[in-house]
């Protein structure tokens, strides 16, 4: 069972880091005023991966489900920290 728990904090993780990356994507897409139906799209497509991966893990019970939840909320920090270190 832990073991478990782990597999899907570490899916959780990896989803976090895919999906804030897209959020900076999306950002700069939108920012640079050009690409806004790319940037449309991207913002779906990640709404869309992160709650269908919820939705699925909620249906193997409570723990997987706070797992992953937690996996991504593990991930922003980090993903937002590269980004702000790489930014000029």
């Amino acid at each position: 069972m832990t073991l478990a728990l782990l597999a899907h904090l570490a899916a959780g993780v990896g989803i976090g880091f895919l999906y804030f990356n897209a959020v900076w994507w999306s950002a700069r897409l939108f920012g640079r005023g050009g690409g806004v139906g790319a940037g449309i799209a991207l913002t779906a497509g990640r709404l869309a991966l992160l709650g269908g991966i919820l939705v699925l893990a909620s249906l193997e019970g409570a723990g997987p489900l706070l797992a992953i939840a937690l996996g991504v909320l593990i991930a922003r920090p980090l993903v937002m920290r590269g980004h702000r270190a790489a930014a000029p």
